[in-house]
Order: C-alpha cells, then sequence, then structure tokens
C-alpha cells in the first residue's frame, strides 16, 4: 500500500496530542518519476516535489520550521528491498500547531498540488525531540 496523505483520523490524532515544545517530523519519500497531475501538466516528480518546495518555503519558514537533517538513501539494511526512498529529512516545527498552521495557510494548500502530483508513496513520523546521548537506550 502507498501513502501520499493522512486520513481525518490521523489528522485528528495529531491535533489531540498537544504537548508542549518541538515536533520533529521525519519524511520518507518515493518520487514518480513522472508528475500526476490532473490538468494533465507535463513533468517529472523530481520537478513537481521541487515546485512544491519553493512555493511551501516561505510558509514553512513562517511558521518557524527549519530542516534539521537531511540524508541520502544508500541500502535498505533491514527492510523491505523494494522500498527505496528518494527524500529522507527531518523538518523540525516550534510546537504542534505551527505544523497546523502551516497546513491550513492557503499558499501552502496551494503548493500541495505539486506534492501530489511528484510523490508516489511516503510516510511522514512525528517525532518527540529527545538529547543526544553515548549508547542507544537512552
Amino acid at each position: 500500500m502507498d501513502y501520499t496523505s493522512f486520513s481525518k483520523d490521523d489528522f485528528d490524532a495529531f491535533r489531540a496530542n498537544d504537548r508542549p515544545g518541538p515536533i520533529q517530523m521525519l519524511n520518507l519519500v518515493k518520487l514518480r518519476d513522472r508528475a500526476d497531475y490532473p490538468d494533465g501538466r507535463d513533468a517529472t516528480g523530481a520537478e513537481a516535489y521541487a515546485a512544491y518546495g519553493q512555493q511551501s518555503h516561505p510558509v514553512f519558514l513562517r511558521v518557524g520550521g527549519r530542516i534539521i537533517w537531511r540524508g541520502q538513501m544508500e541500502q535498505m539494511v533491514i527492510g523491505p528491498k523494494d522500498k527505496a526512498w528518494d527524500l529522507c529529512f527531518i523538518a523540525e516545527y516550534p510546537e504542534p500547531q505551527a505544523f497546523i498552521d502551516m497546513l491550513k495557510d492557503p499558499e501552502y494548500r496551494t503548493a500541495m498540488a505539486h506534492r501530489q502530483a511528484a510523490v508516489v508513496d511516503s510516510r511522514l513520523i512525528r517525532l518527540a525531540p529527545l538529547s543526544a546521548g553515548d549508547d542507544f537506550s537512552s
């Protein structure tokens, strides 16, 4: 099963978890070879995602978002070998409401058409920031 957006239940659960402080969102994105725009315009998935990034960036900054980590997938060590992610990054927001505000912003909603055209599969995982440590358990 491929995932490109969240359900109403997922969004409601996100809103209900309104603990104070920053949140981090792990993004794993698989792009389409060719974008799938409803109006049939021609673009690659990478071009459509770049348009999404360019149009959504001002809103992302306005709500206090920032990219805190980016990486390029090299190998699936544990997990399905047929899953490969084109984009891997962690976005941080100052609080859960900032992410909600971004989603509701009209400029962001317009940009989302490019993301929907670009993405064939994705994962978005909300994280609570913890301090870095010397081992895996703390």
